[in-house]
């Protein structure tokens, strides 16, 4: 199951996406590159971390954030069909 969780502070904003298979983090890699490559505006971080029971978790950081980095993290939930973040 493909879980996402969202924290914004000031001019900071992250979006994890936590999953555990091996196609899970194919979809979610995929999804994640295509829809990035189409804005000029790139993370200032991506990385992916193991955490407990095998899963992994895809971190995606922007930095000076302004409203584009909404927009892009919205089009990523729902293009991996995520109706409700933490």
């Amino acid at each position: 199951m493909i879980d996402t969780e969202f924290r914004s502070e000031e001019r900071f904003a992250r979006l994890s996406i936590a999953y555990d298979t091996a196609e899970e983090k194919e979809c979610v890699s995929s999804h994640v590159d295509s829809i990035i490559a189409k804005y000029a505006r790139k993370p200032e971080e991506i990385y992916t971390t193991k955490v407990a029971n095998g899963k992994e978790v895809l971190v995606i950081e922007y930095h000076d954030c302004d409203r584009q980095t909404g927009d892009i993290f919205e089009e990523i939930m729902k293009s991996l069909n995520i109706t409700c973040c933490s």
